[in-house]
């Protein structure tokens, strides 16, 4: 069985998918861009303001479904540089406590949805 997860306090989805499904004890978040959830506008700023508010949209995603940073077991962060790994390690680490991060890639790629610079998805254990 699965729950879907969505609130107003993410961006809403683009296309035919959810923000997050709850499967079981596992809930997997859908990939977060620096969209702003109340105008659905981009942030354009600095790699490291788009990684904060790519980490904010997480949040709401996990408050939604009552779960915590805390509770990430894997995450995927796309980048469209490998140039941007400093500035996004620097606030993705804001968010984690070292001695207990989820596991996680980081792989840079051609091009990300509306030409973003970053786009983070995870799965968490409930």
């Amino acid at each position: 069985m699965k729950k879907i997860i969505n609130t107003p306090n993410a961006p809403a989805p683009v296309g035919p998918y959810n923000q997050a499904v709850l499967a079981g004890n596992t809930l997997y978040c859908s990939g977060q861009i620096p969209l702003i959830p109340s105008t659905g506008k981009l942030l354009e700023g600095t790699i490291q303001e788009e990684t904060r508010q790519v980490m904010e949209n997480l949040k709401a995603v996990l408050t939604a479904a009552g779960a915590t940073f805390e509770n990430a077991v894997k995450c995927s962060i796309f980048m469209s540089s490998m140039d941007f790994y400093g500035g996004i390690n620097e606030i993705y680490a804001e968010y984690f406590d070292e001695a207990t991060a989820p596991a996680r890639e980081a792989v840079a790629v051609k091009t990300l949805p509306k030409n973003v610079n970053v786009e983070i998805s995870l799965i968490a254990s409930l």
